[in-house]
């Protein structure tokens, strides 16, 4: 028999960085004012939840997410976000105007910079770890996973036995909640990008 508990993944708040639309990988920035409110809130969408393991990336932007919200919680440095070597702090935008072409992360690649930089591959091996440990705390509960967008987006492929770069394709707003679970034996999504409702963003 399947686990009947659920996998709540909580991508942390807004960062000055989030909000540019630059990769933000392994620098470890803090979260806006805006941020910490979307954190708070997702705290809220929470409710009703029983949860046997709670875990974090160890950056602060996830720590502090996991705070707002309520969730006491171990680090996992296998919920890091992808590490982006060369094209840390750059955005999209900037990086297809430099090499001609509509790159994306998950179709290829990033160049070494400052760190090694990672693959699609690399990545979702960290997060099969995350994975195998929390389909095992499943069977006494829910299970958190409070995180980074691209990490969690091959996380929940890794869970669904898809294919990595299918991750491309499941939008994953900053403060935003989704819960993954079993029907019968299949692995399913039961919400996905929940956003907390917050007041929006001063412009």
């Amino acid at each position: 028999m399947p686990p009947e508990g659920r996998l709540v993944l909580l991508r942390h708040g807004e960062t000055e960085w989030s909000l540019s639309g630059q990769h933000t990988g392994r620098t470890d920035i803090p979260l806006t004012s805006h941020g910490e409110e979307l954190a708070t809130a997702a705290g809220r969408l929470l409710t009703g939840y029983h949860f046997s393991l709670a875990l974090a990336s160890p950056l602060q932007r996830a720590k502090r997410t996991a705070e707002l919200a309520g969730l006491a919680t171990q680090p996992d440095a296998d919920l890091l976000e992808w590490d982006y070597g060369g094209y840390e702090g750059r955005t999209t935008a900037d990086i297809r105007s430099e090499l001609g072409y509509d790159w994306t992360v998950f179709e290829h690649g990033v160049p070494a910079g400052d760190t090694p930089g990672e693959t699609v591959e690399e990545v979702a091996a960290r997060a099969s770890r995350v994975v195998r440990r929390a389909v095992a705390a499943m069977s006494d509960g829910d299970v958190a996973l409070v995180g980074h967008g691209h990490c969690l987006r091959v996380l929940a492929t890794v869970f669904l036995r898809q294919e990595p770069r299918m991750g491309a394709q499941l939008l994953f707003d900053a403060g935003s909640v989704s819960v993954l679970q079993f029907e019968r034996e299949e692995p399913a999504i039961r919400v996905w990008n929940h956003g907390p409702a917050v007041s929006a963003r001063p412009s």
